[in-house]
This record gives structure tokens, C-alpha cells and sequence, in this order.
């Protein structure tokens, strides 16, 4: 049984945004994901800032290939927890990040394509808005692409069909709390 919606809003991909302060931006765009498993479809997930640390999506992502994939690009989070890489490494992650996202774009294999820290990699100056547009409008027509992180541009949210801001509201970490494994790795 098909759900709703007509052919023609089938046929178009969807941009979304999922911004804002608060926790869950990520998480967001990984239910999604976990969504669209169930509906056979194809989700890649290039992680822009994130690098080497283990989080369990990755190993979540194991067991859901290959209708999910998550390819973590950065060097880890730029100016601070120790980060001791130059400027233009982080930089030179995140470009070839996006060119990742061109090309796996272009190869049809997907049909979600989620560039996760994209938003705080724009406001970093790791990559230019330019580009990131410029990828939006060059996409395969079918192809959703979900953006997240903090600080998105007004460019960006006025070229997305759907925005969410997360708000924080209260945080375990404004207490001293620190990260907890499957709930912020």
C-alpha cells in the first residue's frame, strides 16, 4: 500500500535543516535515517566536524548496511577538547567532505544524503556557503539532503523546505555532567 503524498512530491527530494542550541540535531536526521531503512531506501550520512571518537551510530550503521552508511570525514572538533591540528587540516577535511557529497550525489546509489556538521563547518569558515548551495541546487532532483548543526545561515534556511531549530532548554552539562555513551556518543 502506498502511503500519501502524489508522484510528483515523490519525485522531488527535500532539503531540511536541523539547527538551533539544543541537543538532538544529529539525532534528528539519524531517525530519519533509521526511518527510511525500513522503507528500503539508501541513507548516507558524511560526518563533517566529527572524527575519530567512537560513537555509537557507527557501530549502529554496521548493522543497518547497506541501507545506511556513515562516513565520519572531519579531524574532530575545531579550537577546542585539545584539537591541536592547523586551521587548514580541519579546512582541507571538510572540502573534501563536500566534493565526498558531489560525487556520491552523483552516483544514484542514494536517496538521503545527510552532511552532518555541515552548518557549524560554514560558520567555521571550513567551507564557503557558496559551495554548499551551489551542491544544493546541483543534486540529483529525487535526492533529499538533510543539513544540521548550530548557526545555520539565513541563506540556508531560506533555500530548505523544512527547518527545525532546536532550542536548550536545560542540559546535564550546565551541571557538570559529562557525555554519556548512547546517549551523546
Amino acid at each position: 500500500m502506498e502511503g500519501p503524498g502524489t508522484t510528483a512530491e515523490k519525485a522531488r527530494g527535500l532539503v531540511i535543516v536541523f539547527t538551533g542550541s539544543g541537543k538532538g540535531k544529529t539525532t534528528a536526521a539519524l531517525g530519519i535515517a533509521l526511518r527510511a531503512c525500513g522503507h528500503a531506501l539508501r541513507t548516507l550520512v558524511i560526518q563533517f566536524i566529527k572524527g575519530s571518537w567512537l560513537a555509537g551510530e557507527l557501530e549502529a550503521a554496521k548493522q543497518l548496511a547497506p541501507n545506511l552508511e556513515i562516513i565520519a570525514t572531519g579531524k574532530g572538533f575545531v579550537g577546542i577538547r585539545g584539537d591541536d591540528l592547523p586551521f587548514s587540516e580541519h579546512q582541507k577535511a571538510a572540502q573534501e567532505a563536500l566534493a565526498l557529497a558531489r560525487n556520491k550525489a552523483g552516483t544514484g546509489a542514494y536517496d538521503i544524503l545527510v552532511l552532518d556538521e555541515i552548518d557549524n563547518a560554514l560558520r567555521l569558515g571550513l567551507v564557503s556557503l557558496e559551495d554548499v548551495l551551489a551542491f544544493l541546487r546541483s543534486r540529483p532532483v529525487a535526492m533529499h539532503v538533510i543539513l544540521t548543526g548550530r548557526d545555520a545561515p539565513p541563506e540556508l534556511v531560506a533555500a530548505a523546505d523544512l527547518v527545525t531549530e532546536m532550542l536548550d532548554v536545560k542540559h546535564p552539562f550546565d551541571e557538570g555532567q559529562v557525555a554519556r555513551r548512547g546517549i551523546d556518543f
